[in-house]
């Protein structure tokens, strides 16, 4: 795939804020597991800036003699003429050679920058991997259950999951559900959609699953996760997360601040790979090539994005209070957090059959290191000048894993699974799922 667009690098990172505090950058790239990359990036940009210098020199010039020739002819004088001419075809040299010297330079510079993540905002905490992330808060306390069984056997003993049939058409990783299970996932969806559409402001969407190399490359996906998505035969990508299509839908925008924040939400299949997670969460449904989830995409004004944060996170947290299910909201540690985020909270919601806190959620602000990928801007009305938007993202919520958690809080020793209360006008007065109501 080409990386750049118009002109010879695209702006993934703010080249003169490199410039500028190049410490700052790989220290910032040092937390995320970078060693220090500033000087090759600022080597590439000087011998860019000197190539696209000498090709605006050797244009002018060349402009100027062709000028000239035209004068040395009128006035007969041909020698002159003749030098002039010898010079523009040196010169045409010289054009050509600078412009194959931008174009590889360029395309250099544009690898390393493309290859580099976020920076962390100055309030994500350091740390290598989930053992440096912080907790924030608890909501509710862990069910008190006298029969604990894990969602793959409450499944099977209702005959409405099944991973072997689907894995007779699909292989590993995918989940047939039936009758009740079915229903329950179907309602788990829809509930999310109305508390984010009819409660929240988030205007539905149904987005393309499909999309370009540009759209993958917006959002963070592409080069360095290629291996984690599904391609096509015609050259598309089965999008990860329904993340990748709304927030694309302000790519190459100049948005009115006015008309901020844009606060998207939809519930589409996700399909992953999962080619970095060999041999974790093998059974069940925690970890599937494809899922449900409800996304909540915000595209803000750089002041207000921080709390746009925040009010993300209360959005995905309320369909789990609303649902009564015991979890914990965590502040990501910088070398834990996804590629594209200055700044990510995890919800984690409890699983009785594990004994722990497993993620639901995460809900990033990107700064303006999407926009920068897509050209997304805004301008304030009245003023000529336009800046990158701010880009926000979060589950709200991965419906599978919800499903799991409804499964083994709401339990019960016949081996039934209660509807939780805020999802009975969804259920048409269906109060379990197994056995009789």
């Amino acid at each position: 795939m080409t990386l750049s667009g118009a002109g010879f690098f695209s702006p993934m990172h703010d080249i003169r804020a490199i410039r500028d505090d190049p410490a700052a950058y790989d220290h910032a790239w040092a937390m995320r597991g970078f060693a220090p990359q500033t000087a090759a990036i600022l080597a590439l940009d000087e011998a860019l800036r000197a190539a696209q210098t000498a090709l605006q020199a050797a244009q002018a010039r060349r402009n100027e003699a062709s000028k000239l020739i035209g004068q040395a002819k009128a006035a007969r004088d041909e020698d002159r003429a003749g030098a002039l001419m010898a010079e523009v075809d040196s010169l045409k040299a010289a054009i050509a050679e600078n412009t194959e010297a931008g174009a590889r330079i360029g395309g250099q510079l544009d690898e390393l920058l493309s290859a580099l993540p976020n920076r962390p905002a100055s309030d994500t905490p350091p740390g290598e991997d989930e053992s440096g992330n912080v907790e924030v808060r608890r909501h509710g306390e862990p069910f008190a259950l006298e029969r604990v069984a894990d969602h793959v056997d409450l499944g099977a003993a209702l005959g409405m999951m099944d991973f072997e049939a689907a894995s007779r058409m699909s292989g590993a990783r995918f989940v047939v559900l039936r009758q009740g299970l079915a229903r329950l996932e179907r309602a788990l969806g829809q509930f999310m959609l109305d508390i984010q559409t009819l409660e929240h402001g988030y205007v539905e969407v149904s987005p393309p699953l499909l999309v370009r190399d540009n759209a993958m490359f917006g959002v963070g996906q592409l080069p360095k996760f290629a291996e984690d998505m599904f391609h096509t035969t015609d050259g598309r990508w089965l999008i990860s997360t329904a993340e990748v299509s709304l927030t694309n839908l302000a790519r190459e925008q100049i948005l009115s601040e006015e008309q901020l924040p844009l606060r998207f939400t939809a519930l589409t299949p996700c399909f992953r790979s999962e080619a970095g997670a060999s041999g974790k969460d093998t059974r069940g449904m925690i970890r599937q090539h494809q899922f449900q989830k409800v996304e909540l995409v915000s595209i803000t004004s750089p002041e207000m994005s921080e709390a746009e944060h925040q009010r993300k996170v209360d959005c995905a947290e309320a369909v789990l209070k609303r649902l009564e299910l015991p979890f914990r909201t965590m502040l990501l540690c910088a070398g834990d957090m996804g590629f594209s985020a200055r700044k990510t909270y995890d919800l984690e919601v409890w699983l009785p059959s594990q004994g722990m806190y497993r993620e639901i959620s995460s809900i990033s602000n990107c700064g303006d290191f999407q926009a920068r990928r897509m050209d997304a801007r805004c301008r304030k009305p009245g003023e000529k000048g336009a800046r990158f938007v701010h880009t926000l993202n979060g589950s709200g919520l991965a419906v599978g894993r919800t499903l799991v958690a409804v499964m083994e809080n709401y339990q019960d020793e016949r081996g039934r699974v209660a509807i939780p209360q805020a999802l009975h006008p969804y259920m048409r007065g269906v109060t379990h799922v197994g056995g009789e109501d």
